[in-house]
């Protein structure tokens, strides 16, 4: 019972993890594999397991070291890989047998292979791939092993890895690179052609891209391709894939219905701060508009806390929000992960006031904001969350599905924006606008 409460409500927001389906594809066929997601689903400590691998955010990281405390104490071993681990791995082998350093393929084979000629013993504390795998050797996801009907959609991929950009907050250039590797789009295809079915759900795929635009010439190439097989995707693009309007008609053509876009802040000298040169503030309406126009929907993110950034910051954003019309909005916290320039920056400023990996979740304050207190970096964070998921401003930004053919989709809209200010409502007891000296504004309307 309590398992499909949890599956319930993470159904909407949740997707599979794609990287231990990456590595389950990498996996020899005789060794069986049984994915457990604790975001879904209660982890049975009592089933017998010969190996145990985890997957580690930052944010996760005190929980999978607890889980991996209590299979090791039953002697069964366990391995670490992700983000985190790779950035910290002596940290990490405090709690494992095993850390998978950087992407599995290629070295987890060969860890499976220690395991299974000479057992616990034969593993060793570190794997690593000397280069980067190369994708038109790797292997698409395990989707067969997620349970049915735990996600809105199972069918999320990698088309390329690597950014060429190295913005100080983001850890994916560590992880993944800043060349990027692209699969060969017939291997693609072929996948797709394999797994395409009739209904909507069946012609749903993810592309799991960190900017699925960022080789232009290789992006083009895969929309044509895809065109024939009338899938519907969804993917992260940067805003400046929005100069390129064949790119985007291409994309809409492909089967795109909606793209991640990281737009960080309004403030051109944040932009600066964080190294994000490509983005510019004065084309952001401009890109929103060309999305729309070719009937993409547009998520756009923002984050809260650079240096740059006052307290009026989140009233200019809200404002913004509004009047671009964007179909969804995520606000978050600028956060130091390990392996970044912006964790060594702040370690260097000795301005880390929060050391519990459980508060990196973009989501809190961990360190000492230059032009306000935490408080108010939090509460002005609540604050544009509500002001953003008011009926008013869905409302108003739902004006915009007027544009490229996007109204048939206006009921799905209006039905994840109200999702998403459910789960904002939590937020309403601490959110008040920073920049204005008033009472806190406690009902959420």
């Amino acid at each position: 019972k309590e398992e499909k409460k949890r599956a319930k409500r993470a159904k909407v927001f949740k997707i599979p993890p794609l990287g231990l389906l990456n590595v389950a594809a990498v996996t020899p066929d005789d060794v069986k594999v049984i994915l457990t997601d604790e975001n879904v689903e209660m982890i049975d400590f009592e089933r017998k397991r010969d190996l145990v691998g985890i997957t580690v955010m930052t944010s996760t990281a005190p929980r999978a070291y607890e889980i991996a405390d209590i299979f090791r104490k039953k002697g069964v071993p366990v391995v670490l890989g992700g983000s985190h681990v790779s950035a910290l791995p002596d940290e990490a082998i405090q709690h494992a047998d095993s850390v998978v350093i950087g992407e599995a393929e290629g070295c987890w084979e060969k860890l499976i292979d220690d395991f299974k000629r000479y057992g616990k013993e034969g593993l060793k504390k570190f794997y690593k791939n000397q280069e980067k795998p190369d994708l038109s050797e790797v292997p698409f996801p395990r989707w067969d092993i997620l349970k049915e009907d735990t996600y809105i959609v199972k069918k999320v991929l990698h088309a390329t890895r690597g950014c060429p950009y190295n913005c100080s907050f983001c850890s994916v250039t560590r992880f993944f690179g800043r060349k990027i590797r692209k699969r060969p789009v017939e291997k693609i295809v072929e996948c797709i052609e394999k797994n395409v079915g009739k209904s909507l759900k069946d012609r749903f795929f993810v592309f799991l891209d960190v900017n699925i635009m960022g080789n232009r010439k290789y992006a083009k190439d895969l929309f044509k391709a895809l065109i024939p097989y009338r899938i519907i995707w969804m993917s992260q693009a940067s805003v400046n894939s929005a100069y390129d309007d064949e790119l985007l008609a291409l994309a809409a053509k492909s089967g795109c219905k909606a793209l991640f876009v990281g737009f960080e802040t309004i403030a051109p000298e944040a932009l600066k701060e964080i190294g994000k040169y490509q983005n510019k503030v004065d084309f952001y309406i401009e890109a929103i508009k060309r999305f729309h126009r070719h009937g993409i929907f547009v998520e756009g993110a923002f984050i809260f806390g650079f240096d740059a950034d006052t307290r009026e910051v989140f009233e200019e954003t809200v404002r913004f929000v509004n009047r671009a019309k964007l179909d969804g909005v995520q606000y978050t916290i600028l956060t130091p992960l390990p392996g970044t320039a912006f964790y060594e920056k702040i370690e260097r400023e000795k301005r880390f006031i929060d050391r519990n990996w459980s508060n990196y979740d973009c989501g809190h304050i961990v360190f000492k904001p230059k032009n306000m207190t935490p408080e108010e970096l939090q509460a002005g964070l609540n604050w544009a969350y509500k002001k953003t998921y008011s009926l008013p401003s869905i409302f108003k930004r739902l004006t915009g599905v007027f544009t490229g053919g996007r109204w048939k989709y206006a009921i799905p809209l209006l039905i994840f924006n109200l999702g998403y200010r459910k789960t904002c409502k939590r937020m309403a007891k601490e959110a008040w606008n920073p920049n204005k000296k008033l009472s806190h504004d406690r009902i959420f309307k």
